[in-house]
C-alpha cells in the first residue's frame, strides 16, 4: 500500500481509465447517472432535453436519421432521440448502464468497447458527448476517429463535445484532496478517498487511492485525459470535409453550466 503511494507520480507506461467494465463499479456508477441533484455522471434530464432537441434540430435537420451514440451510458441521449424518430444504436463498456438502457430507453445497446466493437456503416450521425474522447489516449483516440468516419455514410457527421484544453492543464493542476463517503462510486460502505492530480506530457493524471471501513487495504483509480488545442482537434478530423465549432450542445446564448466543453460538427 504504502509502495504505491511513494511512488504515486510515476507515470504510467500506458494508458489507464477508470474501470467503467468492472460490474461492481458500473452498478455503483449507474446510481449517479440516474441522480438528479447533480450534473457529475450524466446531466439532470432538463438539460439533456436541451441537447437533444439541438441536435435534433441543428445537427439532423429534423429529419429521420441513422444514429450511433458512442459511451452512452443508461441511453438517456438514444432514447429521446428515439422517440422524435431517429433510429439509435448505442455502444457502451458499463454492464450495469446497458442493462438500464436495454429496460427503459428506445433504441438498440451493444456492451463492447467502441475501439474494438464492428460499428457498421451508414450512419448519418455518430455522437460521443461529455469529454469522453478526452479519456482515451491519443492514438485510441486517431484510431476511433478513423473507425467513425468509415461507419458514417458521405454526408454523415461526427458530434464531439470535448474539453478545452484549459481545462485538462486546470484539472492536472488541482490541489490534493480528500473526502469521506458512507457510500458511492468507489464503494457502497464508507471511505475515504484521497485524491492528487499532474500535468504531464500533454495529459491530467488524476491518482485517486480509496480506504474502506473495515479493510487494510488500499485501492487505486487513475484516470487520464488528453489535452487537445483547437488546431490538434482540427488535425484529427483532417479526413472529414467540414469541422465546425459550437459554444455547446444546447447552442449559442445557452447557459447549461459547462464552460470547459464546448461541440464540434464535422462533415463527412
Amino acid at each position: 500500500m504504502f509502495e504505491q503511494l511513494i511512488h504515486r507520480n510515476r507515470i504510467p507506461t500506458e494508458w489507464q481509465k477508470i474501470p467503467w467494465h468492472d460490474p461492481d463499479f458500473s452498478r455503483r456508477m449507474l446510481r449517479e447517472h440516474l441522480s438528479q441533484d447533480h450534473d457529475a455522471a450524466s446531466r439532470r434530464a432538463s438539460i439533456i432535453d436541451q441537447h437533444v432537441a439541438w441536435i435534433h434540430r441543428a445537427v439532423l435537420g429534423e429529419k429521420p436519421s441513422t444514429v450511433l451514440d458512442l459511451g452512452c451510458g443508461p441511453g438517456f441521449y438514444a432514447d429521446r432521440l428515439g422517440k422524435l424518430g431517429h433510429t439509435v444504436a448505442g455502444i457502451d463498456i458499463g454492464p450495469a448502464s446497458i442493462e438500464y438502457a436495454r429496460a427503459h430507453a428506445t433504441g438498440t445497446f451493444i456492451l463492447d468497447s467502441v475501439l474494438t466493437h464492428d460499428l457498421g456503416s451508414d450512419y448519418d450521425l455518430a455522437m460521443m458527448v461529455y469529454g469522453e474522447f478526452n479519456a482515451f489516449s491519443p492514438d485510441d483516440a486517431a484510431a476511433l476517429i478513423d473507425r467513425v468516419y468509415a461507419a458514417l455514410r458521405p454526408g454523415g457527421h461526427l458530434l464531439l463535445e470535448v474539453h478545452t484544453h484549459d481545462f485538462i492543464v486546470r484539472l492536472g493542476d488541482e490541489p490534493a484532496s480528500w473526502h469521506t463517503a458512507q457510500s458511492g462510486v468507489y464503494a457502497d460502505q464508507p471511505y475515504l478517498c484521497l485524491s492528487e492530480s499532474l500535468f504531464d506530457q500533454g495529459a491530467a493524471l488524476t491518482h485517486y487511492y480509496v480506504f474502506e471501513t473495515g479493510s487494510d487495504a488500499m485501492t487505486h483509480y487513475l484516470a487520464m485525459h488528453q489535452a487537445y488545442t483547437d488546431d490538434e482537434y482540427r488535425a484529427l478530423l483532417r479526413r472529414f470535409d467540414r469541422v465546425d465549432f459550437h459554444p455547446s450542445l444546447a447552442g449559442a446564448g445557452s447557459d447549461t453550466g459547462q464552460d470547459h466543453l464546448f461541440v464540434i460538427v464535422a462533415a463527412r
